[in-house]
């Protein structure tokens, strides 16, 4: 059983000023303490349900070449990059570049975008939602492709390569672990099954129907179900014990997840947390494996 840790958050004490030492530290703690993977959030501004959009967020690519050079074992990625954000092109050689200076330890974590308020802030162009998919899986088709150090020209619909020259190629092999978060039964479990290595999903009571979609779409797109690494997102509520981490982790390795992923809460030692009930769980074998 794998466990990692999201930062969703850089409101802490003492301002903008403490924002570098205080996200280091956390960095430094979850890697020290063994964990599996360390993530962002790719939003420009802060989301609802997390705090005011005014609050600090800073730009996920940046914050994780930071904490790269500050880690040495746990792999890193964003929970997860919104498709219009970013060119694909460019957004494979970001994802290249973070792997090739972390040694191999980035992740491509993407998903159709959402936050239509920062789009529109920031004066990025945010398509209908069909389009965003038809986007999505462009970019997908062009990540593949450029891990693969196929240069021959792309035409898209919406995307126009005429060289996806990728150099120097990542050093993870056979490329960086795609991500894709969200749980749209119709498209995005599909693009799981069809093109991802993983997938990210909120802990919640439609979890095990959501895996089942999932393993409908293998079935029909002849991928096994075994290959795809299931991961969720779960928050704690006030300071969670060792006991109750242990319980989650638990719970959702019954239910067939391989990675759980925890969200940093507020004055939370999440990573502390995490770290004392590593021993108990890391033996933890998920159902289905």
């Amino acid at each position: 059983m794998r466990i990692g840790l999201q930062v969703p958050s850089f409101t802490f004490p003492g301002g903008p000023e403490q924002i570098a030492p205080v996200f280091g530290r956390m960095a430094r703690e979850a890697d020290q303490a063994g964990l599996h993977s360390f993530w962002v959030m790719d939003h420009f501004f802060q989301i609802r349900g997390v705090g005011p959009s005014e609050e600090p967020m800073l730009e996920g690519y940046s914050a994780l070449a930071y904490a790269a050079a500050l880690t040495e074992q746990i792999t890193l990625g964003t929970m997860v990059t919104g498709v219009t954000y970013r060119h694909p092109g460019i957004l494979v050689k970001t994802v290249t570049t973070l792997d090739v200076l972390s040694g191999g330890r980035a992740w491509l974590g993407i998903g159709a975008a959402w936050n239509e308020e920062e789009s529109r802030g920031l004066g990025v162009r945010f398509p209908p939602v069909a389009e965003r998919f038809e986007r999505l899986e462009e970019t997908l088709r062009i990540a593949h492709r450029m891990w693969k150090g196929d240069e021959s020209a792309f035409e898209g619909e919406h995307y126009a390569l005429e060289r996806p020259l990728n150099s120097p190629p990542a050093l993870r092999t056979p490329h960086p672990p795609i991500l894709i978060g969200g749980g749209g039964e119709k498209k995005t479990l599909r693009f799981v099954a069809e093109y991802a290595d993983a997938c990210n999903l909120f802990d919640g009571d439609d979890l095990p129907r959501k895996l089942d979609v999932l393993r409908g779409h293998c079935e029909r797109a002849g991928r096994d179900y075994a290959e795809i690494e299931k991961t969720s997102l779960s928050l704690f509520t006030g300071e969670p014990s060792v006991d109750e981490a242990v319980e989650t982790i638990g719970r959702l390795a019954e239910r067939g997840i391989d990675h759980a992923i925890f969200s940093q809460g507020t004055g939370q030692d999440l990573a502390g947390v995490l770290a004392e009930a590593l021993p108990q769980v890391e033996k933890i074998v998920p159902a289905g494996r």
